[in-house]
């Protein structure tokens, strides 16, 4: 079994299509513990109503305090960290603990727009995903129907768009990290702790940690990217809403300002991420 811990702050349409696609696709049986952010359109209510558990927080908090506070309560070996804007393929979850146990894997992502195969080919990938998103919900607002219409009209069928990705690229890796979706290991957690709650780009702070282990320790591989394995992440729905903000932002700072620019350059470089000015 496993953990999905994802944090809501409204969005109900969203939740709705979220949850959907997640109880369609999910092959192992799972635990879906939401971390509420003080929603007010009935989005916490309407996760309470399938069972999910319920962590209410008071106010809007940052993405890595919401995570940690879904490890306090999470059962399950496997700790999937899930944005709510996030639509899974089929067996995603299978196929996923697969290939992490067939290459000993502590931590990976499934592919996504904003990661794929290579750098040419997500730049081309998530530059459609834009034009074909951004006019429809700037007009229209983010209503399940528009969103079920932007993701039609980028994917087709969506079952047999991931099954053939599934069959190009099967087990392959790429290394780096895709932050709407994180797969973790109990064991990983243990190695590289929880989601430093100073970090707002936390996904990055993951795989930075995950990379200096095995450079250090050698005794876990550094975060790697599904290509096989897709998730499709809407990016920046809200962006037309004013949403609190965070009530811990006081606390939160860069990556630059906890690794240095220079050395999480050298640490990212190999997965074609990048953090600051590179030199």
């Amino acid at each position: 079994m496993i953990s999905i811990i994802t944090a809501i702050y409204n969005q109900l349409g969203m939740n709705k299509l979220f949850y959907e696609y997640l109880l369609k696709y999910t092959k192992y049986p799972f635990e879906l513990i939401i971390v509420d952010n003080k929603s007010d359109d009935g989005s916490c209510e309407f996760f309470e109503s399938v069972g999910a558990r319920i962590i209410r927080n008071n106010a809007n908090y940052s993405y890595p305090f919401c995570q940690n506070r879904g490890i306090e309560i999470a059962k399950y070996d496997y700790l999937v960290f899930l944005n709510n804007d996030v639509l899974v393929s089929k067996n995603w979850d299978e196929r996923a603990i697969e290939i992490m146990t067939k290459h000993g894997l502590d931590i990976v992502s499934c592919s996504s727009p904003e990661k794929i195969e290579s750098k040419e080919k997500t730049h081309s990938h998530f530059k459609k995903w834009k034009y074909i998103k951004n006019p429809i919900v700037f007009l229209f607002g983010n209503h399940s129907w528009v969103l079920k219409l932007t993701h039609w009209l980028m994917y087709g069928n969506w079952e047999k768009w991931t099954e053939k990705r599934y069959e190009k690229f099967k087990d392959s890796l790429v290394l780096g990290i895709a932050g709407n979706n994180v797969i973790m290991t109990r064991r990983g957690l243990e190695k590289i702790g929880t989601w430093d709650e100073r970090v707002q780009f936390a996904d990055f702070d993951i795989f930075l940690k995950s990379r200096k282990r095995n450079i250090e320790i050698g005794d876990m591989k550094p975060v790697q990217v599904l290509p096989g394995v897709y998730v499709h992440h809407f990016n920046r729905l809200t962006f037309k809403k004013k949403f609190p903000p965070f009530v811990d932002s006081d606390n939160l700072i860069t990556i630059e300002e906890k690794w240095g620019t220079d050395y999480a350059n050298e640490l990212l470089e190999p997965a074609n991420m990048v953090v600051g000015v590179k030199k």
